[in-house]
C-alpha cells in the first residue's frame, strides 16, 4: 500500500473531496480547491474542508455520528479515522454488517469492509458533503443569482443563536413588566389593607422572576457574543480570502488606502458584536410598555409620544452631518494609512535622502485633521446620546406631573402613579438607544460599503469547474496579437505582440527599461490577462487554464525578489508540493546557498528578517533561485536572476542553470551579455513591440550593425 496521495498537495482529504467531485460528475482542479487557504502542513483539515467543498460547489458538514446512525441517503460520505486518516464510505448495510468505502491510497479502488474493522478504526467524526444544485446557463438567466452573500449568509448561519437572542429579549422585557406590577399592588393593596402576608407572596414571585430575568440577561449576553464571534472568525477568513485571489488587475493603485479599507471591518465586527440587535428586540416594547400606561390612564402617554416624536427628529437631523464626517474622516485615515506603510516600506530611502521631514508633516497634518473630525463626530455622538438622556428624564418628570394631578382629582392611585412612572422610563430606553446607535451605524455603513466594492471584485478561481484539468505542463508558450495596459495607464506596455515558444526552447528577451519585458513576464505567469490578443500555453487559451496549476509548473524569478518572515527553509519551500529533503539540499546547492548555510548556527533554519531584510540583496536572490528550481518545473522564467550576485556566484548559477534547464522551457530576462550563453534564441523588445526575432547569432550581429535598436 503507497502513501504517495497523503503526500500531494492538500492530502486525504483533499483526495476524498476530489473523489466525490468525480462521483458527482463535477470538475474539480486539486490546486484550486485549496489556493490560498491556510493548511496545516501542506494538509486540507476538517475545520477548513467547508471552504474548499464551496469551491467545488458543495455544501458539508461535519458531525459526531456512530456507523449505526449514518444516514444512508446522504453517501458517499467522508470518514475521519484514526491516526489522521479518511476514507469515503459509498454503502453500508447494518444488516449485512459490510460497507463499501474508497481509500484515497487505493487510487479510488473501492473496498467491501467489515463494519466491526470500520469501527476500530472510526473516531465519530464524518463529513457529509453534497453537491449544490446548478443551473445550466441557458436556465439561469430566467432568473436572479441566488448565490450566498458573503456577509448576510454567514450571518443567516446563526440564526439559530440570533432566535435565541430574540426569544430571551422577548422574556426579559415581559419578565419587566412583573417589578411594576409589584409596586402596584402593595401601594394599591397591599399597603392600604396591611396585608404582609400578601406582601411575601408577591415578594417570592418577584423573586422568581428576577433569579429567570438575570439568568436569561446572562444568556442573552453570551448568544450574542458567541454568534458575533463566529461570523468575526468566519468574516475575517472569508475578506482575507478574497483579498488574495483578487485579480491584480483589479488590486487598487493605493496600497495604504486598500489596508485601511480592509482594517474597517472593525466597525462592522463592533456593530454586530454590540448590543445593537438587543436594541432593536427591545424597541417594539416600546409599543407594550405605552399601551400599558395607556390602560392606567391614556393622558400619561403623551409626555412619551412627544418625548420619542423629539429624541427621533433629533437624532434625524444630526445624521447627515454624521453621515459626511464619517465619510470624510475615513478618507482621511486611508490617507494616514498610506503614509505610515508607505515610509516603513521605504524607510532607508527616507533617510537617505532626509525626508524625514516631509513624511513627518504629511503623518502630523493627517493626524490633526482626522483628530479635529473625530472631536466634532464625538461631539455630535454626545449631542445624540445626552440629548436623548435629558428628554427622558423630562418626559419622567412630565409623566409624575400629571399623575399628581390626576390623582388630585381620583382618576390615579398612587401605584398606578409610580407604575406609569417605571413604565415611562422603559418605554423611553430603546428609544434612547437607537438614537445612540445611528451615530455608529454611519460608520458601519460606510464600512461595509467599502468591503462590499472589495467582496465584488472578480477572483483568479472564478468558475474554477469550467477550467480545463492540466497538473503538468510541457512549456509551449505562444502570444497571438496581444496588446496590454495596465489599469489606469495612458500607454499600453505591449502591442499586438506575436510569438511562439516551443517546448524545451532557450529564449532571452531583450530591451530596455520599460520596454515590456517585465509585462510578458507577468502575462505568462497569468498575474495579468490581455486586453487583446490571446496567451496559449501548450495550445490552450491560458483563459481556459487553472492559473495556480499553471504556476505550480513554472519556476520563476521575479525581478526583486520578495521574502516572508520566517526561516530560510520556509522562504525555499514555501507551498512546495513536496518537501523533500533532497530536492531542498539540490535546490539550495544550484543557488549558492550552502556556503552561508553553513556558516550560519542556525543554519537552513536561520531567520530571514521582514521582507528578507537580514540577507543583502544577493542572498535573496540566491533564495529565489533555489525556491524556483526546488520542484523541478518544466519552465523556467527568469527576470535578471544574477543582477545583484558578483561574478564568482554568477558564473556558478550560470554553469548550473545551463544543466538544470535542459529539456525545459528557459525565459531569460536579462542586461547581461554573459547569461546569453544558456539561451539560442533572442527576442528584442522596444516600446511595447517585437523589433527582431531570431537565433541569438543573427540578432546579436544585427544588435552590433546598427540595423536592430532597442536591446540597451
Amino acid at each position: 500500500m503507497t502513501d504517495h496521495h497523503s503526500s500531494e498537495t492538500g492530502g486525504p482529504l483533499l483526495t476524498a473531496l476530489i473523489t466525490l467531485c468525480a462521483y458527482h460528475g463535477r470538475a474539480a482542479h486539486r490546486d484550486t480547491l485549496i489556493s490560498g487557504l491556510p493548511l496545516t502542513d501542506g494538509k486540507l483539515t476538517p475545520s477548513v474542508f467547508d471552504r474548499a467543498a464551496r469551491r467545488a460547489h458543495f455544501s458539508s458538514r461535519v458531525l459526531a455520528r456512530s456507523l449505526t446512525e449514518i444516514n444512508t441517503a446522504l453517501l458517499p460520505a467522508i470518514l475521519l479515522l484514526k491516526n489522521d486518516k479518511i476514507c469515503v464510505i459509498s454503502k453500508l448495510s447494518l444488516k449485512d454488517g459490510l460497507a463499501e468505502v474508497i481509500y484515497p491510497e487505493l487510487d479510488d479502488a473501492t473496498v467491501e469492509v467489515p463494519l466491526e474493522k470500520l469501527q476500530k478504526d472510526y473516531n465519530g467524526h464524518l463529513i457529509y458533503c453534497r453537491p449544490n444544485f446548478k443551473l445550466e446557463q441557458h436556465h439561469a438567466d430566467f432568473g436572479t443569482d441566488k448565490k450566498q452573500h458573503w456577509f448576510w449568509g454567514i450571518i443567516r448561519q446563526n440564526r439559530g443563536l440570533y432566535r435565541d437572542v430574540i426569544l430571551a429579549s422577548v422574556l426579559v422585557n415581559l419578565f419587566a413588566l412583573a417589578m411594576i406590577l409589584f409596586i402596584r399592588n402593595v401601594y394599591d393593596r397591599v399597603l392600604p389593607n396591611a396585608a404582609t402576608e400578601t406582601l411575601w407572596a408577591l415578594a417570592a414571585g418577584l423573586g422568581i422572576v428576577l433569579v429567570a430575568s438575570l439568568i436569561l440577561k446572562l444568556l442573552r449576553a453570551w448568544f450574542v457574543d458567541l454568534a458575533a464571534s463566529r461570523a468575526d472568525i468566519r468574516l475575517s477568513s472569508r475578506i482575507m480570502e478574497r483579498v488574495l485571489a483578487m485579480r491584480m488587475q483589479d488590486r487598487p493603485e493605493a496600497s495604504g488606502a486598500f489596508a485601511a479599507n480592509i482594517q474597517s471591518f472593525e466597525s462592522v465586527r463592533s456593530f454586530i458584536g454590540s448590543l445593537t440587535l438587543i436594541a432593536i428586540v427591545d424597541f417594539p416594547f416600546v409599543l407594550l410598555f405605552a399601551g400599558i400606561i395607556a390602560w392606567i390612564n391614556p393622558l400619561l402617554v403623551i409626555p412619551i409620544v412627544i418625548g420619542a416624536v423629539i429624541v427621533l427628529s433629533y437624532a434625524l437631523v444630526l445624521q447627515r452631518q454624521m453621515q459626511n464626517l464619517t465619510q470624510v474622516g475615513m478618507q482621511g485615515n486611508a490617507q494616514r494609512s498610506g503614509t505610515l506603510i508607505e515610509s516603513l516600506g521605504n524607510l532607508e530611502a527616507v533617510k537617505s535622502f532626509n525626508v524625514q521631514g516631509y513624511v513627518q508633516a504629511k503623518w502630523e497634518d493627517s493626524t490633526t485633521y482626522l483628530t479635529r473630525n473625530s472631536a466634532k463626530m464625538r461631539l455630535l455622538s454626545s449631542a445624540v446620546t445626552n440629548g436623548a438622556g435629558f428628554v427622558q428624564q423630562t418626559v419622567s418628570v412630565a409623566v409624575i406631573i400629571i399623575g399628581v394631578y390626576l390623582l388630585i382629582d381620583g382618576q390615579l392611585t398612587q401605584g398606578g402613579l409610580i407604575a406609569a412612572f417605571l413604565l415611562s422610563s422603559r418605554a423611553m430606553a430603546p428609544i434612547s438607544q437607537s438614537a445612540g446607535l445611528l451615530a455608529h451605524y454611519h460608520q458601519a455603513a460606510n464600512s461595509m460599503q467599502l468591503l462590499e466594492n472589495i467582496m465584488e471584485r472578480p477572483v483568479e478561481y472564478q468558475d474554477s469547474d469550467e477550467k480545463i484539468d492540466r497538473p503538468v505542463f510541457h512549456g509551449d508558450i505562444e502570444f497571438r496579437n496581444v496588446s496590454f495596459a495596465y489599469p489606469g495607464a495612458q500607454q499600453q506596455a505591449l502591442s499586438d505582440i506575436n510569438f511562439r515558444i516551443t517546448a524545451g526552447e532557450h529564449v532571452a528577451i531583450l530591451g530596455k527599461n520599460g520596454s515590456g519585458k517585465t509585462t510578458i513576464e507577468k502575462l505568462i505567469m497569468g498575474l495579468y490577462g490581455p486586453t487583446q490578443g490571446s496567451v496559449m500555453i501548450d495550445g490552450i487559451d491560458m483563459r481556459q487554464l487553472d492559473v495556480t496549476q499553471l504556476r505550480r509548473n513554472i519556476g520563476y524569478v521575479p525581478q526583486e525578489v520578495s521574502l516572508f518572515q520566517g526561516s530560510l527553509k520556509h522562504n525555499i519551500v514555501l507551498t512546495s508540493a513536496n518537501e523533500d529533503s533532497d530536492r531542498l539540499l539540490r535546490a539550495i546547492d544550484l543557488a549558492g546557498l550552502e556556503p552561508m548555510i553553513r556558516q550560519h548556527p542556525q543554519g537552513i533554519n536561520m531567520p530571514v528578517g521582514e521582507r528578507g531584510q537580514q540577507l543583502s540583496g544577493g542572498q535573496r536572490q540566491s533564495v529565489g533561485i533555489a525556491r524556483a528550481l526546488i520542484n523541478e518545473p518544466p519552465v523556467l522564467v527568469l527576470d535578471e536572476p544574477t543582477a545583484s550576485l558578483d561574478h564568482t556566484s554568477e558564473d556558478s548559477i550560470k554553469k548550473n542553470l545551463a544543466e538544470q534547464s535542459q529539456g525545459k522551457t528557459l525565459i531569460l530576462v536579462t542586461h547581461r551579455s554573459s547569461l546569453l550563453q544558456l539561451v539560442k534564441r533572442l527576442i528584442v523588445i522596444d516600446r511595447g513591440k517585437i523589433v527582431a526575432d531570431g537565433p541569438k547569432e543573427t540578432v546579436m550581429e544585427a544588435l552590433r550593425q546598427g540595423r536592430v535598436s532597442g536591446a540597451r
